[in-house]
């Protein structure tokens, strides 16, 4: 008999699950396991029977798409008792399963390992009671176990992110940018409660993606005061010119004496403090609902794949299988529960910033900008004295870039500086196109797309130094903060090698990393990567849609120039058959090939295939010419349709998470730029997540030929792909 995988789903559901099922179970195959799925959960293992069944290759495709969980999910009563988990560890071993892969929260992790220390006991007495023979008991001396969290939460300790928690941001920054709009139109305050019972995580994130007002957590009980203390900071903001007020409150918040704080409670505050007639929205649980996020599809999938590596190693204490910086992370399964638990512990002990740190560093830099951008004073006067600021864009549009000039702008103002807005990029810098902004000129920035600033290509020549440091010097400018993508590296190495020449050009400047492309150095993503990759993946869901009454291939471009990321990410969010990527090129033999294999399916019965092509993946074979060989090789068996997804990438309202990262580097440059200020410093920068780096390091970490970073983790997706979607024994088996 081969190795068995059991895999489950416990606890809340969360978008992603399937992502990671399907990964799971394809993995397990393509490893040479057969993979079982228990379905409802731990309650399935204990009811047995045709509750743990064999899953194939076909029965987790066109899952990528689906929120929730195919095999169900159930809080079970009975496995919390040992009578209950010995019945579970008896039809795990009648169906020839001892190594399983669990995907919940915290209880039900913790539930399975307890499964795991008692099951020598349940194997010695269920073969003594005739339950198991000796044979099985022999087969099955022990289980072993590894765990994804699925929590829409973000509340384990030891992992970025967990499964789920990007599509609800989505969900409730949808939510909240339609509450604005009707809000503004009155006039008019919201309170909105989000999930988070000892975790504020949703709730900041959410009120920084959506430019709320105030938040309320869990890990940090507000000060008594802060009934007065809100008032305030929504009077100040409707002084500044706001229409509307936003109150997000995690379900869990409580003041430091311990008593609930509810969305009811702070509706009743705004009314006592401020006579508004605020309104209570409770999203509950739509947060969980809907259509995973590009992230919650191709995160869970890498961490699936890695899951069934760990059961098969099977020679370690059970591990929790995490995401860090976007690659799998292993660490010990009941130590990271242990110290998720003790968040809790935490903040009933009356420690907070000890629960604010058990968060970790991300948490606690974006809890700290928001209250900077939220109790930003926008009515500060600056000094006569004082440092101007430009802030500019280069290079292509990204989503996100309005987010980041506006955080950029209220943070400066804040800090007692002069803002200005350079308009059109350098050419407008040259021209002279540079206005005064205030606070409420960039009111409602954060939520739109586009530039507003707007945009060029366009990077300076040596010949137009002079011009540009005369702007410089004319408009009073002390310092540069310039949103963009690579062509801004490119012009500021050029300003850097010639600023011998032109001092005017000494004084600080700092890039903040904005492109579709993710080809940036230093970061795991740039701003509107994200945005762009999830327009992408909801733009191929609905042609794959389109294919259902047909047989048919498509080919779909993406953008991305020279860098795989948007095309690599997008495949396996999607569940393509193939990707083609600059990185890889094409040659004539892989086309035969990939011809070869889907007309060979098509005629297996297959009815759908699915190639994603980077938009410069080669020269010669393009969109067009691909599409027309998959054509012709097909005889009339299956159509083909080539889409290029073009500039629909670049125009969408900004994710939550590019809203979030634009944010985060904004208060990043914006701090950096005035210490070198008050320093009297005048460095080029560039903005990575781990703080500012020499423009001089660029060389060390930049293919400037291929305009791409030399170190692209994207590229660990390859054989996720691969393994995920080429089915063993034959093109005729589905792939998706």
């Amino acid at each position: 008999m081969s190795i068995r995988i059991g895999v489950l789903t416990s606890g809340g559901d969360a978008q992603g699950m399937n992502a990671a099922v399907r990964a799971v179970v394809r993995a397990g195959i393509h490893f040479g396991a057969e993979v079982f799925g228990i379905h409802e959960g731990w309650q399935g293992a204990v009811d047995g029977g045709d509750q743990i069944r064999r899953l194939e290759w076909e029965d987790v495709g066109n899952v990528l798409s689906k929120g929730g969980t195919l095999i169900g999910t159930a809080r079970c009563a009975a496995f919390r008792e040992r009578d209950g988990r010995k019945q579970a560890a008896r039809n795990l071993i009648v169906n020839g399963i001892d190594r399983i892969i669990v995907i919940g929260g915290d209880g039900s992790l913790t539930g399975t390992d307890r499964l795991r220390e008692e099951w020598p006991e349940f194997v010695a007495e269920l073969a003594a009671e005739g339950d198991i023979t000796a044979e099985q008991a022999s087969a099955h001396q022990r289980l072993i176990i590894a765990g994804l969290v699925g929590s829409i939460d973000n509340d384990m300790v030891g992992t970025d992110m967990t499964i789920g928690t990007d599509s609800a941001l989505h969900r409730i920054t949808e939510a909240i940018d339609a509450i604005s709009s009707t809000a503004a139109s009155h006039q008019r305050s919201f309170v909105v409660e989000v999930m988070g019972r000892h975790c504020g995580y949703l709730a900041v994130m959410s009120a920084i993606a959506g430019a709320a007002d105030y938040v309320l957590i869990p890990e940090r009980p507000p000060a008594d005061d802060w009934r007065q203390h809100m008032a305030h900071v929504l009077r100040q903001s409707r002084r500044a010119g706001r229409r509307t007020s936003i109150v997000v409150v995690a379900e869990g918040t409580q003041d430091r004496q311990g008593n609930p704080i509810t969305a009811e409670d702070v509706r009743a505050v705004l009314a006592d403090e401020m006579g508004e007639d605020a309104r209570v929205t409770i999203l509950g649980h739509v947060q969980r609902g809907g259509t995973p996020s590009a992230y919650d599809r191709w995160m869970p999938s890498l961490l699936g794949h890695a899951a069934v590596q760990e059961v098969l190693r099977g020679d370690r204490e059970p591990q929790l299988v995490a995401i860090r910086g976007n690659r799998p992370h292993f660490e010990p399964l009941m130590d990271a529960v242990a110290a998720t638990r003790r968040v809790a512990s935490l903040i009933e002990e009356g420690d907070y910033d000890e629960a604010m740190a058990a968060r970790g560093r991300s948490f606690v830099q974006m809890t700290r900008a928001f209250h900077q951008l939220s109790e930003a004073r926008p009515d500060v006067e600056p000094a006569p004295d004082c440092s101007q600021i430009g802030v500019l864009h280069c290079g292509g549009l990204a989503p996100g870039m309005n987010a980041t000039a506006a955080s950029v702008i209220r943070l400066g103002i804040d800090a007692g500086h002069e803002m200005f807005g350079v308009y059109g990029g350098f050419p407008g810098l040259i021209d002279g196109d540079i206005r005064r902004l205030g606070w409420g000129d960039v009111e409602g920035w954060a939520a739109s797309g586009g530039a507003n600033l707007g945009t060029r290509r366009t990077i300076p020549t040596e010949e137009d130094l002079y011009a540009l440091s005369r702007s410089i010097e004319t408009s009073g400018l002390d310092a540069l903060i310039v949103i963009g993508g690579f062509n801004a590296y490119r012009a500021l190495t050029l300003i850097h090698d010639e600023r011998k020449r032109f001092p005017a050009l000494q004084i600080p400047i700092v890039i903040v990393p904005a492109s579709i492309d993710n080809n940036l150095p230093g970061l795991q993503m740039a701003v509107g990567a994200d945005t762009a990759l999830n327009v992408a993946v909801n733009s191929v869901d609905l042609i794959k849609m389109s294919a259902t009454a047909a047989k048919r291939a498509f080919v779909v471009e993406t953008m991305g120039r020279h860098c795989g990321f948007l095309t690599l990410a997008t495949g396996v969010a999607v569940g393509a058959e193939r990707v083609y990527l600059h990185e890889d090129g094409i040659t004539i033999a892989d086309l035969k090939a990939d011809i070869d294999w889907m007309v060979e399916g098509f005629r297996g019965g297959r009815s759908f295939y699915l190639a994603i092509r980077n938009e410069e993946a080669s020269p010669f074979y393009t969109t067009d010419l691909i599409t027309r060989m998959f054509e012709a090789e097909g005889q009339g068996a299956f159509s083909v349709r080539g889409i290029v997804l073009g500039h629909v990438q670049q125009g969408a309202a900004p994710s939550p998470f590019d809203r979030i990262n634009g944010v985060r580097l904004a208060s990043q440059a914006m701090a950096w730029v005035s210490e070198q200020i008050a320093s009297g410093g005048n460095q080029h920068v560039f903005a990575t997540p781990d703080g500012m780096r020499g423009i001089r390091d660029l060389d060390e970490l930049v293919d400037w030929e291929a305009r791409r970073p030399l170190e692209q983790w994207w590229l660990e997706l390859k054989p996720i792909l691969d393994d995920l979607s080429l089915a063993p024994g034959g093109a005729d088996a589905s792939r998706d």
